[in-house]
């Protein structure tokens, strides 16, 4: 009996451990913007947060794009909302624009941030997460910087700062229209 008992442990750790093996993170993305390549972002049309029409990236097609996955359910995320919208108006006369993507989250919530950090950029509504996971998004908020041709220039796992898009932005916002 403690033999079955010891066989049926061993095999539920090794379908465990082939579990979580088999669920590594896509890291294709950041692994060609560490190599200076400039992958194409992915796009989709998703419901407009607070409004009743849709958008894409591809609205922005021209314009350099801080594209930031955020929900109101995470704390991270919910603080770096105030400097991106400070980004926003830095940036809006310079042929560029933050726009946020709200993760599965309720609108209702999601609307009350905007209202509360009175966000000036758009956002969008990523329901279902799909279009998270098309950039190997898990773990919020993500940031990638997009440049005027719809291509991932530079990625950030986890919250921004000032000092990576201090750092980021500039030789995107210099490359020509």
């Amino acid at each position: 009996m403690a033999t079955a008992v010891a066989a049926a442990a061993v095999a539920l750790i090794a379908l465990l451990a082939y579990g979580v093996a088999s669920q590594s993170k896509d890291t294709s993305i950041d692994d060609a913007v560490a190599e200076g390549e400039r992958p194409s972002a992915p796009v989709s049309t998703l419901p407009a947060l607070g409004r009743d029409d849709e958008g894409s990236l591809d609205d922005y097609r021209g314009e350099v794009v801080v594209l930031n996955f955020w929900a109101s359910w995470c704390p991270p995320c919910v603080e770096e909302l105030p400097l991106l919208e400070r980004t926003q108006s830095r940036i809006e006369g310079q042929g560029a624009t933050v726009l946020g993507v709200n993760y599965k989250d309720l609108p209702e919530d999601a609307l009350g941030f905007v209202r509360r950090f009175e966000l000036s950029f758009p956002s969008l509504r990523d329901r279902d997460g799909e279009y998270a996971e098309s950039f190997a998004a898990t773990a919020f908020p993500e940031t990638f910087l997009i440049d005027r041709r719809g291509r991932i220039a530079a990625t950030r796992r986890g919250p921004v700062t000032r000092a990576w898009l201090d750092e980021t932005l500039p030789p995107l916002l210099a490359e020509p229209r």
